[in-house]
C-alpha cells in the first residue's frame, strides 16, 4: 500500500491553524506542533489586560479545531531544530519526518537595543504576558489607593505605551475605559491623576493607514485625555522611570511596549536567508528559496504584495494558509504550485469610548461605524460558539454598564516589583509637554 505524504506544520497561530484544516483536505496526513495546546486569538490580547475578557475566552484548544480535520493529529511540544537537508524535525528529544513542511511560528516582540526594555517592560504577545500585564495593573491601582505620597502616587498611576501601532492605540484607549470602570472601586482615590501616555518615534499614529486617520487617532486620544508623543524614541526603560532620546525622563512603574516584532525563526541546519526584521525570504509561492518542500507563512515570511511588503496582519495569515495548502495539494498530484495573491478586504483599529477608524477599499472610515464594525469581525473570526457568546455578554456588560469584572489579582505579575521611593522627582522632568501636563493634569494635553 502506498504510503501517504506527510505534512507538518509548526505553529497553531493563524496561519498555522489555517494551514492545517486546510491540509487535512490534501490527501496528506497532517501534523500540527505547537508549544501550546491551545490557540490564542491575539487581537483581543489588550482585552484581556485591561480586565475587560477573561483570558480563556481568547484561547481554543487545538484538539477541539482539529476534530472535524481528518487524518490531522496534534503534538504539543517545543521544536528545537528542523534539518531540510534530512528532512527531520527535532521536538523535545523526538526525531520527526516530513515530505512536506510549513514553517508557521510567528513573530516575538523586539525592544529595538532599548536599555532596560527587556527587564522592565511588558510585551503584548501571549496569553500568559497579557495576564500579567493585567495583575499589574491593578496591583498598581491597590498601591496607589494606599499611599499617601503624591509622588509615588503619581508615579504609580503614569501608564506609558511605547508604540502607536494598532496595539498600541488600542491599549491607550482600554486603558481610558477602565479608569471610569473602576471609579467607584477606589472612592478615597482621585484618578483624574491617572496619566496615560502614548509614545510614538514616527510623527503619526497607525502609520499602516492613511495619515489622515492617524491625525483623526491623536485627536481622540487627547480627548480622551491620553497625552500623545509623536517624533519621540525611548532610550531606556528602568523600573522606576522611561528615559527619552533627548535626555527627558518620566517617572512610572508601568510601561506596555507595543514597539516592534521581528520573526521567531526556528533553529535549522542551514541559515536561512533573512530580510528586514529577521522574516525569511520566501518566493512568490511562498516557497522557501532553496527547498521546494518548505513554505514559510505569517509572520515568519517576508512578502511582497504590488512591490510592497504584506504588513502581517491576521487575514494575510489565514489567507497564506489556504494558499500554501492548496499547493502542497497540487505538488502531490505532480503539478506546480501558483503564487500566492492576498486580497484585502479593508483594514480597522479601535481607539476606545466608541470611536474606531477604517479603510475599505478607497473610503475612509472614523468613528462609531468602524468601531462597531471593528467588534463584528472580531466576533465572527473568534474560535467557538460559547468563546463568542461570553465575549459578546462581556462586551455589552462592559461598553453597556461602563464595567469591568475581570478585576481579580490571583498571582503575582512575573515582572512584579516593589516600588521604593520614586528617585525622579516632578523638578527633574525636562520635556516641556510633561512638565506642563503635571501642572495641569485634568486637561487635555497638546498633541
Amino acid at each position: 500500500m502506498k504510503r501517504r505524504p506527510r505534512a507538518v506544520v509548526i505553529g497553531a497561530g493563524f496561519s498555522g491553524m489555517q494551514a492545517a484544516q486546510s491540509l487535512s483536505k490534501s490527501g496528506a496526513d497532517v501534523l500540527l506542533i505547537d508549544r501550546n495546546n491551545y490557540n490564542t486569538f491575539v487581537p483581543l490580547l489588550y482585552q484581556v489586560a485591561a480586565a475587560q475578557i477573561e483570558p480563556e475566552l481568547i484561547a481554543y484548544p487545538v484538539r477541539t479545531i482539529l476534530r472535524g480535520a481528518p487524518r490531522s493529529q496534534f503534538l504539543r511540544a517545543e521544536v528545537q531544530r528542523v534539518d531540510f537537508a534530512d528532512q527531520v524535525i527535532e521536538a523535545d528529544s523526538r526525531r520527526i519526518p516530513y515530505d512536506y513542511l510549513v514553517m508557521a511560528t510567528g513573530s516575538r516582540t523586539q525592544y529595538l537595543g532599548v536599555s532596560g526594555a527587556v527587564e522592565n517592560a511588558f510585551p503584548l504577545r501571549t496569553l500568559e504576558q497579557a495576564i500579567a500585564l493585567r495583575h499589574h495593573i491593578l496591583q498598581r491601582l491597590e498601591q496607589a489607593s494606599q499611599t499617601s505620597d503624591p509622588v509615588l502616587r503619581q508615579q504609580l498611576l503614569t501608564f506609558v505605551i511605547v508604540g502607536g501601532g494598532p496595539t498600541g492605540v488600542e491599549m491607550a484607549g482600554t486603558l481610558t475605559e477602565l479608569k471610569k470602570a473602576v471609579k467607584k472601586d477606589y472612592p478615597t482615590l482621585d484618578l483624574r491623576e491617572m496619566r496615560i501616555v502614548i509614545v510614538q518615534s514616527g510623527d503619526t499614529l497607525l502609520n499602516n493607514l492613511p495619515s489622515r486617520l492617524g491625525r483623526y487617532t491623536a485627536r481622540k486620544l487627547s480627548r480622551l485625555n491620553v497625552e500623545v508623543m509623536l517624533n519621540m524614541r525611548v532610550s531606556q526603560v528602568s523600573a522606576q522611570t522611561v528615559t527619552f532620546a533627548e535626555g527627558s525622563c518620566l517617572p512610572t512603574t508601568t510601561v506596555v511596549w507595543a514597539a516592534g516584532l521581528k520573526a521567531a525563526v526556528p533553529e535549522a541546519a542551514i541559515a536561512l536567508e533573512q530580510t528586514d526584521k529577521q522574516k525569511v525570504k520566501v518566493r512568490d509561492t511562498l516557497q522557501l528559496i532553496d527547498y521546494d518542500n518548505v513554505y514559510a507563512i505569517g509572520d515568519l515570511a517576508y512578502v511582497q504584495q504590488q512591490g510592497k511588503p504584506l504588513t502581517g496582519v491576521a487575514p494575510e495569515a489565514l489567507q497564506q494558509g489556504v494558499a500554501i495548502a492548496r499547493n502542497i495539494r497540487r505538488q502531490i498530484k505532480g503539478k506546480d504550485p501558483q503564487p500566492f495573491s492576498y486580497f484585502n478586504k479593508g483594514r480597522l483599529a479601535i481607539i476606545g469610548s466608541y470611536g474606531g477608524v477604517g479603510k475599505i477599499g478607497p473610503v475612509l472610515l472614523t468613528g462609531f461605524l468602524p468601531w462597531l464594525m471593528w467588534l463584528g469581525v472580531h466576533l465572527v473570526y473568534l474560535p467557538g460558539f460559547r468563546s463568542r457568546l461570553l465575549v459578546l455578554l462581556s462586551w455589552l456588560h462592559s461598553y453597556g454598564l461602563g464595567d469591568r469584572a475581570i478585576r481579580l489579582i490571583l498571582s503575582p505579575s512575573p515582572l512584579q516589583r516593589s516600588i521604593p521611593p520614586p528617585q525622579v522627582s516632578s523638578s527633574q522632568v525636562s520635556h516641556p509637554q510633561i512638565a506642563k501636563f503635571q501642572q495641569h493634569p485634568t486637561k487635555t494635553p497638546l498633541v
